[in-house]
């Protein structure tokens, strides 16, 4: 919004506004909103959840060490989607397609999660929506969107598949981009909500991954440097930029109250729609299979939660002590503030690693 008055301001007073409309300083400057917003509504928020007792429901089967987080607010994610929210709507260019696909994705998943959290305080109970309900409205979701995206931006460059490793193979997925981007969206949304188990634990890996994805988008609005590493030219993917930068912000604010021990606690209604948002963004971007290395950490927490159950089913017996996997760790002793620190060090070790496969395919 903000954006779309200054192009009409350098119409009329020349190229005094003209630093603004540049990309690099809308990056920063949404960065900086999406901070300030979140740091500046933060304690209100957690004040407010606190009296009116929205506080995060532990499961009775979880780590004995929880219990001490039965009196802490959750549906923290709501301040990190009211910061994404209006700095990408002051800094985007909102003629953009890809920033109204991401934006609703953002918000329709952030119900979803809202709706969630509410109904698990309302019953004081870890169950909110079944899963059955939580998935066909996932799915519906992304479905709804990804066709739309099909119809409306369908051409060879929109349904590649870019293979790491492979730069001469990019084979074209046709109809099959419908399949690939909705387990995408629906799988990474799903990923992010079982890792966000642990102070600090999601926000990190997510400000991480998307900092990279911020850097490929940046790559692919670049006619040069995309055709030098072998990747689709987006001539949209540019405002994706901002987008990144907004959440990287929101996520940095955040983590100042959500770090150990937290003050509050992101909710489904942070974990769902973010991990959705990072899952279109790599759809976007074509970048599917870089998501699935850069986000290691949550492919390996829901690794083990699947592990698990077949397992069980199969021999009656556990891998694991206990899952998501960062469970596992804390029963056998590891302390929390490390475990989440090493969590940390792994997803940037992989963000790093996904990077370089850009330059070596």
């Amino acid at each position: 919004m903000f954006f779309w008055l200054i192009k009409h301001l350098l119409v009329l007073y020349s190229s005094n506004f003209s630093i603004i409309c540049h990309l690099t300083f809308r990056v920063i400057a949404s960065l900086l909103l999406a901070l300030f917003i979140s740091l500046g509504i933060g304690s209100y928020v957690i004040k407010r959840f606190h009296n009116l007792r929205f506080f995060q429901i532990v499961r009775e089967n979880g780590p004995k060490a929880h219990i001490q987080k039965q009196g802490t607010p959750t549906m923290g994610g709501i301040i990190i989607l009211l910061s994404i929210f209006i700095s990408v709507m002051m800094w985007a260019d909102l003629s953009n397609l890809y920033v109204w696909y991401v934006s609703f994705i953002l918000i329709t998943y952030g119900i979803l999660g809202l709706i969630d959290d509410f109904l698990k305080i309302k019953r004081k109970s870890t169950v909110g929506l079944s899963a059955l309900h939580k998935y066909f409205w996932q799915s519906l979701i992304a479905l709804t969107l990804i066709i739309t995206m099909f119809i409306l931006d369908h051409n060879i460059v929109s349904t590649q598949l870019v293979v790491p490793f492979f730069k001469n193979f990019m084979p074209q997925l046709g109809i099959w981009y419908i399949v690939l981007a909705y387990f995408v969206v629906v799988g990474t949304s799903n990923s992010v909500n079982l890792s966000d188990g642990l102070d600090g634990l999601a926000i990190m890996p997510i400000i991480l991954i998307t900092a990279g994805l911020a850097l490929v988008a940046s790559i692919t609005s670049d006619i040069y440097f995309s055709y030098c590493l072998h990747i689709p030219y987006l001539a949209l993917s540019g405002e994706l930029i901002i987008v990144c930068a907004a959440i990287i912000g929101a996520g940095i604010g955040f983590l100042w109250f959500n770090t150990y021990p937290a003050q509050i606690f992101m909710g489904d209604v942070g974990s769902l729609s973010l991990g959705g948002t990072l899952g279109i963004i790599a759809v976007l971007l074509r970048q599917e299979c870089l998501l699935l290395i850069m986000g290691g950490v949550f492919v390996i927490e829901t690794i083990s939660v699947i592990l698990q159950i077949i397992y069980f089913k199969l021999f009656k017996k556990r891998i694991f002590k206990m899952t998501p996997i960062h469970h596992h760790f804390e029963l056998k002793g590891c302390p929390e503030p490390r475990l989440i620190v090493r969590f940390w060090i792994i997803s940037l070790i992989l963000v790093l690693f996904g990077l370089i496969t850009l330059k070596i395919r």
